[in-house]
């Protein structure tokens, strides 16, 4: 496709006009799109005449009103009419409030200072328990002989795992009264 004098001229009014490439590349026939903006950038038409947008319309939805009045809400549904064939309501089961488990202190063990170590002083068979706050001068390790399961002594140990049994035993309970 060449661009002859009266397409060019075409272009140009169709520009001024405020028309999309896409409008003018239709309008003008057998060009694309983008041959039309390639076109009126190497002519130098950069200043038009924009179409104005027309602004969105909003649907405003209608308002209406409830199809039923507001009744305050009741313990027990109240069904009214023919019963016979309508859904039986099953009340959902009371859950039943478990006591707390027994928190134990977290520091049962009173650790002598003497016997609490700095991060320097900590080796292999030491605990690793922190004590204290680390922004404190006055941090430092439990420094006990660590147990077999770990870098903490048992007392630490027992504060710091939970049993596996212990968890399965909380997990399947849950369950259970989840389906009830």
């Amino acid at each position: 496709m060449h661009w002859t004098d009266e397409r060019v001229e075409l272009l140009k009014k169709l520009w001024s006009e405020g028309l999309s490439a896409s409008a003018i590349a239709t309008e003008l026939g057998g060009v694309t799109r983008n041959a039309v903006i390639g076109k009126v950038h190497r002519l130098g038409l950069s200043g038009r005449a924009k179409a104005p947008a027309p602004a969105p319309q909003r649907r405003v939805k209608p308002t209406r009103a409830p199809s039923h009045p507001l009744r305050p809400q009741t313990t027990a549904p109240v069904v009214r009419g023919n019963t016979a064939l309508a859904t039986q309501i099953i009340p959902l089961a009371v859950i039943e409030e478990r006591p707390e488990p027994e928190l134990r202190p977290i520091e049962e063990v009173v650790i002598p200072m003497s016997e609490r170590v700095t991060i320097m002083e900590l080796r292999d068979h030491m605990c690793r328990w922190p004590l204290g706050d680390p922004g404190r001068e006055d941090f430092r390790f439990c420094g006990s002989r660590v147990g077999p399961t770990g870098p903490y002594c048992s007392h630490h140990a027992s504060i710091a795992y939970q049993p596996v049994l212990d968890r399965r035993r909380d997990r399947d309970r849950e369950r259970r009264t989840a389906r009830a």
